[in-house]
Parts: C-alpha cells; sequence; structure tokens
C-alpha cells in the first residue's frame, strides 16, 4: 500500500495493492493493522455506500458534535472529492485540499474528524463508499455552503446538481458563529 501526506494535518492519501492475473484481480479495501501503522487508530463503526448521476455535489458536510473520520474510496466511476479544514485554531483553517478518487487509480482518502468533506460526481455513475468512525446522528448533521466564496473551491463545473438541504447550508462565518467542540 503507498501513503501520501496532504497539506492538511492528518489527511493521507491511500492507494492499495492489486493483485491481478488472467481472471481478474484483488484489492485489499481495507485492512486494520495497516491503517493502523499509518496513524488511523479509530475503529469504524459504519460503511455507508453513496451512488450519484454525474455532476451530482454533495456537500460539504459534517458533524458537529459527533464528528467522523472517513476513509473513502470509489468502485465505480470517479469524483471530485474536497476535504476543508474549518477549525479556527488550525494552521490551515480556510484551507481546501482535492484530488480525483476513482475506481481506476484505486485512490483512498481519509479524512480525520472535524473536517468538512464534499463530493462532484465527475462520471455518468459513481459509487462512492465511505467507512466511519461515528454513526451517522441527524441531530448532528452540519455542513458549509459548498459555494462559499471565503473557500474559493475551484469546482470542476459549472451546474452542479445540488440537494436542496445543501443549497441552504450556511457559508463558513455563519457556520462558525455556532459553538464548535
Amino acid at each position: 500500500m503507498q501513503i501520501h501526506t496532504t497539506p492538511l494535518p492528518g489527511v493521507q492519501i491511500f492507494i492499495p495493492d492489486e493483485h491481478t492475473d488472467a481472471r481478474g484481480g484483488l484489492i485489499e479495501q481495507y485492512h486494520l493493522q495497516r491503517y493502523q501503522q499509518a496513524g488511523i487508530t479509530q475503529a469504524f463503526v459504519q460503511l455507508n455506500h453513496s451512488y450519484s448521476k454525474q455532476n451530482v455535489l454533495r456537500g460539504l458536510h459534517l458533524q458537529r458534535h459527533k464528528p467522523q473520520g472517513k476513509l473513502i474510496f470509489v468502485t465505480q466511476g470517479s469524483i471530485f472529492d474536497v476535504v476543508v479544514d474549518i477549525n479556527p485554531r488550525s494552521a490551515t483553517f480556510k484551507q481546501y485540499f482535492s484530488l480525483e478518487l476513482s475506481a481506476h487509480n484505486r485512490k483512498q482518502l481519509w479524512v480525520p474528524p472535524g473536517y468538512a468533506h464534499g463530493f462532484l460526481a465527475l462520471s455518468p455513475e459513481v459509487h462512492c463508499h465511505y467507512l466511519c468512525t461515528e454513526l451517522y446522528d441527524p441531530h448532528n448533521q452540519a455542513g458549509i455552503h459548498w459555494r462559499d466564496p471565503e473557500l474559493a473551491i475551484d469546482w470542476p463545473t459549472r451546474a452542479p446538481i445540488v440537494s436542496a438541504q445543501d443549497q441552504h447550508l450556511p457559508s463558513l462565518s455563519e457556520f462558525l458563529l455556532q459553538p464548535f467542540p
């Protein structure tokens, strides 16, 4: 497995090994000891499978009081994945990191608890999976508007398909008016 750091503290990229022969192949998507050696010591308690059509934008999401760490990977298609540092005490506050995750490139993204996360579906059909370190709690769901000018995320689309809920998320400044754990 290859491991790469990113400019955001704790955010890492993993590329699992692929073993192929004439019959097909095998990718070990998760191996407890290998991820623990890379510093991910939290237990995963939930596995989500999101599927989207092209130009669907999901995010930027987080849980306010029960933050989730997420190990994200794609098994069909590709996404433009974005992680935003929303911690005002952080040296990288308001910075974001983006990359393409796809079934082809096998990259996985580790998003530690406390970051906002979102993605844009780049291919006609996308199947995205993420292992989470906390259970989803609808009472703690929160988010930042995907088009917040303070963040200036360079989304690779002019006309995303965004849910009504995500269209009404606050700016980062508005979000921070509420207590942050």
